[in-house]
């Protein structure tokens, strides 16, 4: 569960930002942040039944969107609170973005960060320049020690989503999609604290307003972390309980305040999805879009895949990061293969005797599944002494045929259990 780090200081502006801070915060982003390109997805479309385009914020600078809301914040800030530096805590894509803007606009930073944090991200927020400082098993931990650094040097906290700074900062985002893509009639992107989402609607809906139009605005979660269902139906923000998930970027307990207000009014549907539709997505953007994306900016895209949207006209879907560790990546695809059909560990007791290994193998090649590893094995397992165990991973193409792999099996007399990934 997330711990509540407040921007106290700040939390009084709540108003909706307007179009004119928005267009402002973009001109002071163009030297810091790029201008990621939007990309064509020919399968999503035919998914979908409509044009489908992919905003790639997966290539901003840092690796995620995170950026934009961190160093516009900074820019508001005085001399001398600029001169105090600024403190973060992060597990990965807000630590990147606050050191790298710190370090853009000559600004100390320090940034906790939990023991167990990713490698790639700790040595890329070293790189940007800050300080960081290594502290607990979870990210509370680093939540609890950055408010305390505040207090104690007078820092000031940049807080991921929980600022009007940040979220205009955010929705610069938003206004290169309506530029790029201006008949979008549907923009798609996962929700975390809100951050991201609240600049993106407030954005393209004063954009798309100011052309007589208007654009809908539709939020992912993982399934396992989704805050916003139940709060938008109580009205304000709760605290709900989380449980692991692969989209780790976007686990957040309870909304936050300031997004909240401008999420209530502006985002039109909230939709969850299943680590398995993540798992899928990450698949596909890998296969058939070439994209290197993080869980967590991969919802939108399994949202599309697992019937979650539905829309009549150009779809926009924000990949808002890309920053996954390698380890994961292998295992998330292999999950995704999985999940798609496509692989398989399959478990078959077999009696002790010759000609039976050769006998599932032959029945393998029938059903045409591609054997990738074997492990036969008379020892543990509760085996009784005249059985063995034969554990194979098989490649399939598709839930069908997996099921038809299955069903041969079956059918020759042997008990395939398929084992979890």
């Amino acid at each position: 569960m997330t711990h509540a780090l407040s921007d106290t200081a700040h939390l009084s502006g709540t108003d909706r930002p307007s179009l004119a801070e928005f267009e402002e915060a973009a001109d002071f982003l163009a030297d810091v942040a790029v201008r990621t390109p939007i990309d064509v997805s020919e399968h999503l479309s035919e998914v979908l039944g409509v044009p489908v385009s992919l905003k790639l914020e997966n290539l901003q600078r840092t690796g995620s969107f995170k950026i934009r809301g961190a160093a516009y914040r900074m820019s508001r800030l005085t001399a001398e609170e600029r001169a105090r530096g600024v403190v973060a805590a992060s597990a990965g894509n807000h630590a990147q973005g606050v050191a790298r803007a710190a370090q853009k606009l000559g600004i100390p930073a320090t940034v906790f960060m939990p023991l167990g944090v990713p490698v790639p991200k700790l040595l890329a927020t070293r790189g940007y320049g800050a300080e960081v400082i290594l502290d607990g098993e979870t990210v509370e931990t680093p939540l609890r020690l950055a408010a305390e650094f505040a207090d104690r040097t007078g820092a000031v906290l940049i807080h991921p989503f929980d600022h009007r700074d940040v979220i205009i900062g955010q929705g610069t985002l938003g206004l290169e999609v309506y530029d790029d893509v201006p008949d979008v009639e549907t923009v798609v992107l996962g929700i975390g604290g809100g951050g991201l989402i609240a600049g993106v609607a407030a954005a393209i809906k004063a954009r798309a307003a100011a052309d007589g139009r208007t654009v809908r605005i539709i939020g992912v979660q993982a399934a396992n972390s989704a805050a916003y269902p139940s709060s938008l139906a109580l009205g304000e923000p709760m605290t709900v309980e989380t449980t692991p998930t692969i989209a780790d970027g976007i686990a957040v307990a309870r909304p936050g305040d300031v997004p909240f207000a401008v999420i209530k009014d502006l985002v039109d549907e909230v939709v969850t999805v299943t680590d398995d539709d993540i798992a899928r997505a990450l698949l596909v953007l890998l296969e058939r879009a070439k994209q290197v994306v993080e869980p967590a900016g991969a919802v939108g895209v399994a949202a599309i895949l697992a019937g979650k949207v539905k829309t009549t006209g150009p779809t926009v879907v924000v990949l808002s990061g890309g920053n996954i560790d390698p380890l994961l990546l292998q295992r998330v695809v292999a999950h995704g293969l999985s999940a798609s059909g496509r692989y398989m560990t399959l478990q078959i007791p077999l009696p002790d005797r010759p000609g039976q290994l050769a006998r599932v193998s032959e029945l393998l090649s029938i059903a045409g599944a591609n054997v990738t590893e074997v492990l036969h094995t008379r020892h543990g397992q509760g085996l009784q002494i005249s059985e063995v165990i034969l554990q194979l991973s098989v490649e399939t193409r598709g839930e069908d045929h997996r099921a038809h792999v299955i069903s041969i099996l079956e059918q020759a007399g042997f008990e395939a259990r398929v084992m979890p990934d």
